[in-house]
């Protein structure tokens, strides 16, 4: 999946466009520039081995500078020139990184002294569009193309109104074996509308989106 974040205006300075790549199903990236010859500066709780899994997943962020690799949930992070930076504590920290216990502090306490959580919304609900974009693109793959993502209208824009998808309702476990039943065809693009926009209930609607 790509994803693009465009140029924008943040209390840091305008910043460039950001492109993020997400791989699933085992599909993993190249190495970086320089991979190999860094693996003298890996922590020693990484995997060992050149894979760029460590507990679940893995991160690249190319920079200007350097490039950063983690693990899942930014796990071991560390860098290829082997650099140690020096960085003053600016954030505040969230206690055993527990983000429910912070939300529910957060929900305790007045809105006139609230101290928003780590992960507030206006923070995690544009960075979950990435998250939900990667499950869209595993439910709507029988359709077997690109799909492009129109995130200011929150719409795909090339599901054509008479594709269809069908489903895998059962497998056969025999090993060898590539029997499958399937739903009956149904429309592509309503469904994936009805993933996008829940419909529900009377007195339990959310705003519309986007916000």
């Amino acid at each position: 999946m790509h994803l693009v974040y465009p140029r924008r205006e943040t209390s840091f300075g305008i910043k460039p466009a950001v492109d993020v790549y997400w791989y699933d199903g085992g599909l993993q990236p190249e190495k970086p520039e320089g991979w190999e010859e860094a693996q003298k500066y890996r922590p020693e709780s990484w995997n060992p081995g050149l894979s760029l899994n460590h507990q679940g997943g893995g991160v690249i962020f190319h920079g200007e500078d350097d490039t950063l690799v983690c693990g899942c949930y930014g796990a071991d992070p560390w860098l290829l020139s082997g650099r140690v930076p020096n960085l003053p504590q600016t954030e505040r920290r969230v206690e055993s990184n527990n983000h429910q216990m912070d939300w529910v502090r957060a929900s305790k306490e007045s809105s006139d002294s609230r101290v928003e959580t780590k992960s507030n919304f206006a923070e995690s609900g544009p960075f979950n569009e990435m998250v939900v974009m990667g499950v869209l693109a595993v439910r709507l793959q029988g359709l077997n193309k690109k799909l492009k993502w129109d995130g200011e209208n929150m719409q795909f824009t090339n599901i054509n109104p008479d594709e269809t998808l069908t489903m895998i309702t059962k497998m056969d476990p025999t090993p060898g074996s590539f029997s499958r039943e399937r739903t009956e065809p149904f429309n592509a693009l309503e469904f994936a509308e009805g993933l996008i926009r829940t419909n529900y209930r009377e007195g339990w609607s959310l705003p519309d989106m986007p916000a």
